[in-house]
């Protein structure tokens, strides 16, 4: 759930905050972006500039539209399993269900934020939005976890489902470009430092490294698109990419369990600073890639 991001701001704040830095939080993190702002502003050269100016993203868009649609169809699938097992009052079934399905929405979740009020209708924390409009994942989330009960849960069950579904309804026509690539991976890292890293976003199922992988894999994705651009304009910068998406997958790797993660309260306060630490690492250049590519 988005309600704010500042790239690489918010990335740069939330190591400053695990890190335990002695400066006061907003004076550090106003200091932080100011530097990151001047080390990390590109300047492409003129024949790079002439180059991106006629690359052509066709391929990227259509091959993610395809992704989206195939993440949003499992997301509709595995949700219906979900609200099923919710309104069965299969308590321990509905919460083995939960995660997983949340995953193929955070892979795609700047589509959902693009859409009008999908986003905050899915996805919506407590005190996000208004209690009498707060429903979707979180709030049955709350039921199953701090109440212990599916009872109460049906309702936004249901409606969990028919958003679920509109969703994969608006996929199919919905505006995608390049610069919403190149922002959505952003975006999606930005969303695991200021919300999943810290153990925020899962507050009563403590799922956070689920949404932590999905995000990363989601900004991933659009890398991978980008790349043959990317190769072609800075093979630098997209040697740098790779290599940092692949740091930050082996410091997830320990929490890998089965098919699923860890809960984040197994996570020690050192072990989600280097997360954080390598989260910021790949920001940084994933953040440049739009200049590069001129979009």
């Amino acid at each position: 759930m988005k309600f704010r991001y500042t790239v690489p701001a918010g990335m740069l704040a939330a190591t400053i905050l695990l890190s335990g830095c002695s400066k006061g939080g907003e004076e550090a993190a106003g200091e932080a972006v100011q530097t990151a702002k001047a080390s990390t502003a590109p300047s492409p050269s003129p024949s790079a500039s002439s180059a991106t100016s006629q690359a052509d993203f066709t391929s990227a868009i259509s091959q993610y539209r395809e992704y989206v649609i195939a993440e949003c169809d499992e997301f509709v699938k595995q949700t219906e399993a979900f609200v099923q097992a919710v309104k069965a009052g299969k308590l321990e079934e509905a919460k083995n269900l939960y995660a997983p399905a949340r995953m193929h929405y955070e892979r795609i979740e700047p589509i959902a934020e693009a859409l009008g009020d999908l986003d905050p209708n899915i996805d919506a924390r407590e005190g996000d939005v208004d209690d009498s409009e707060w429903r979707g994942f979180h709030r049955i989330e709350k039921l199953l976890w701090q109440d212990g009960k599916t009872a109460g849960a049906e309702e936004y069950a249901d409606r969990l489902l028919s958003d679920a579904q509109l969703l994969r309804a608006k996929v199919e026509t919905a505006s995608i470009d390049a610069s919403l690539l190149v922002t959505g991976a952003v975006e999606l890292l930005n969303e695991v430092s200021t919300s999943k890293v810290t153990g925020e976003e899962e507050r009563y199922s403590h799922t956070d490294l689920y949404d932590f992988a999905a995000n990363v894999e989601g900004a991933e994705k659009i890398y991978e698109l980008l790349k043959p651009q990317l190769e072609q304009q800075d093979p630098e910068l997209s040697q740098t990419i790779s290599e940092r998406f692949k740091a930050l997958y082996n410091e997830l790797a320990p929490f890998k369990q089965g098919d699923g993660y860890a809960s984040y309260t197994l996570l020690k306060q050192d072990e989600v600073r280097k997360l954080s630490q390598n989260l910021d690492a790949l920001a940084e250049p994933l953040s440049n890639m739009g200049t590069i590519l001129g979009v």
